[in-house]
């Protein structure tokens, strides 16, 4: 029998367990006051800028900042608990609890050693740019702003070590593992090019394990930077150029505004609505189930949200209106992932800030795919309908207006996105932060469906937590890209392609057959700022315009959220609804075939995307 000391669950002592409570109050403090200024520094530009016909000084630069400090504080937070990080989904694939807590303890000390070392490298920026300290707006040295990141990084290397469970033995045989990682790299200068493979197989070990993306990308950037003898502060030095971006603001900020609209009564609202518009179709509740879902996927950018949220309440609702269940499980499994390419998905906009391209363009590029891949679905639901012989609303204009005003708050927002976008008036920052203040808002102050003091915190943390994990990703991507760059990776990989695969035709069935597998082990950000710098300049090359291949690379994402064996719509299903795997493999299967039909028009027909570009800008 093992000892208390040594059980998985041995409480901490009262004075950590009450100073760890009084940092974790801190910490939530801290990052939705961030995002609280993130908010309002744009839409007080937008103020200044109407009224008095100029900005405020430093106003974007200043969010582009705390952008960074979202960033780190985030992926402290999801450091915090199990699962929140992005990883692999390869299950648990050891079998023994032996097995299981030597993995767990594996994992935490590789996490924590990396975390440590990127901490390190971190330091050795800020002391380098404190040295010839540049200034912002006001007199603020930018040295100052960066110290978020190795503050950050430490305090998740500990929580990594705490994360190890197993009582304090595991905990310090994780400590002690991943201090001797690091001192042994420091000491290991002479062999650096020969421990890159070694690392390699490390690192993928411990993806396999569970292990976040962002600790293997960030390792290996270490590692090859390391053997290359260029200092390791270069990773975090890329890190630091997401305050670069002008459009990647727009994530965080619109990844709250989705948090807080699943979370109150929107859902409720804009379903009755759906009802009201479209219930007197012939099998009008499926049309619903994949316009709503896809309306709030496009704010929640596929990251599961949708399923979890209004998921439980579509099932019961299709059920009862004698849809066959396995059809209704696979719609809800379904469209979970649809409305990824419309406005204001997030996945578009980080792929822009990673290829370069233009948001704006990527999402008018994107609209009728969009739609298409909506239709298809919406398609069988009508002719599942029909067979079914499903029950009809009466169509009741009434009905119709009163659900209209009551979900005017919820329409209002992507109306608002979408005009000030197109129109000129806002960037893409200021209208998403216009979308959290309409947000919060309806839901807090006009619904009352959350506290304000109560539910709105828990709401908004859980949306930094989501930020932080994918932009932590995209910031140690950014290191290991900027490598690949430096020692011609993508240039080799255009020189084996063409050597290989002449067609353009054949060169995209390739790339989705590619993506469809890929995007059923990583998540959605994981793919995109992993794959999306190697994929972007093969474009040219075969005469493919950058921005469809975007609009392909996209789609076939999508579709991957289906796409056995570990599609993150089939695991949130089995999770949401308690049905296993291989029932969710069969029942969605006709959705998966039929979304092909629709990727596959997509991808050879660039009318859809370019075309319709070329079309909406005019000549």
């Amino acid at each position: 029998m093992a000892e208390k000391s040594d059980r998985p669950d041995a409480p901490a002592p009262a004075w950590l367990a009450r100073l760890l409570r009084i940092g974790g109050h801190a910490e939530r403090t801290l990052v939705i006051s961030v995002l609280a200024l993130m908010t309002l520094l744009p839409a007080l530009e937008i103020v200044a800028r109407l009224v008095f016909h100029a900005g405020i000084p430093g106003s974007l630069l200043y969010t582009q900042h705390l952008t960074l400090w979202a960033a780190f504080l985030g992926a402290l937070l999801a450091t915090a608990g199990p699962g929140k990080h992005l990883a692999m989904r390869t299950g648990n694939i050891l079998k023994g609890k032996k097995l299981q807590r030597a993995g767990k303890i594996y994992v935490a000390a590789l996490s924590a050693a990396v975390a440590g070392l990127v901490g390190y490298a971190s330091v050795l920026l800020v002391r380098a740019d404190a040295s010839e300290p540049r200034y912002l707006p006001g007199g603020l040295p930018e040295w100052l702003s960066e110290l978020v990141m190795p503050v950050a990084l430490f305090l998740m290397a500990l929580r990594f070590v705490w994360s190890a469970g197993q009582g304090w033995r595991g905990k310090l045989l994780a400590g002690g593992l991943a201090a001797a990682t690091c001192l042994g790299l420091a000491f290991s200068e002479n062999l650096a090019e020969g421990l890159i493979w070694p690392g390699a197989g490390v690192f993928l070990v411990g993806l396999f394990l569970g292990a976040p993306v962002f600790v293997a990308m960030a390792g290996l950037a270490l590692l090859l930077f390391f053997a290359a003898g260029t200092p390791v502060a270069a990773v975090p030095a890329e890190t630091y150029r997401l305050v670069a971006s002008a459009s990647l603001p727009a994530v965080p900020l619109l990844t709250v505004a989705g948090f807080v609209l699943a979370a109150g009564g929107a859902p409720r609202r804009l379903l009755r609505l759906a009802r009201a518009v479209g219930g007197w179709l012939p099998g009008g509740l499926a049309v619903i189930v994949c316009g709503v879902c896809a309306g709030f996927t496009a704010f929640t950018g596929g990251s599961g949200v949708t399923i979890l949220a209004i998921g439980g309440l579509f099932l019961p609702m299709l059920i009862t209106e004698r849809y066959p269940e396995g059809f209704s499980l696979g719609l809800v499994t379904c469209s979970g992932s649809l409305g990824l390419l419309l406005p204001p998905s997030l996945p578009v906009i980080l792929y822009a800030v990673v290829a370069g391209a233009s948001v704006e363009d990527l999402f008018i590029a994107g609209l009728l795919p969009g739609v298409l891949l909506i239709l298809v679905v919406a398609v069988f639901g009508v002719i599942v309908g029909l067979r079914s012989h499903a029950p009809r609303q009466a169509f009741s204009p009434l009905e119709l207006l009163r659900a209209l005003w009551e979900s005017k708050w919820e329409l209002l927002i992507p109306v608002l996105v979408l005009v000030s976008v197109l129109t000129g008036v806002a960037t893409i920052v200021e209208a998403a932060a216009l979308a959290v203040i309409l947000a919060v808002a309806s839901q807090s102050l006009v619904f009352h469906d959350l506290h304000p003091t109560r539910d709105l915190p828990r709401v908004v943390t859980d949306g930094a937590t989501l930020v932080g994990a994918v932009l932590i990703l995209l910031g140690m991507a950014m290191g290991l890209t900027s490598y690949l760059v430096e020692a011609e990776i993508p240039s080799a990989l255009l020189t084996w392609t063409r050597a290989h695969i002449e067609s353009p035709v054949v060169f995209l069935l390739v790339l989705n057959g590619a993506l469809l597998v890929l995007g059923s082990v990583l998540e959605i950000y994981s793919a995109i700022v992993i794959l999306a710098p190697l994929l972007a300049p093969l474009a040219p090359a075969y005469g493919i315009d950058p921005l469809h291949l975007g609009i392909v690379f996209l789609a076939n994402l999508e579709l991957g959220f289906l796409f056995p064996p570990m599609g993150l719509n089939l695991i949130l299903s089995s999770t949401r609804f308690g049905q296993p795997l291989a029932r969710l493999y069969k029942v969605t299967l006709p959705f998966l075939l039929i979304s092909a039909v629709g990727l596959l028009l997509v991808t050879y027909l660039p009318a859809m995307t370019t075309g319709f570009l070329a079309w909406w800008k005019g000549p």
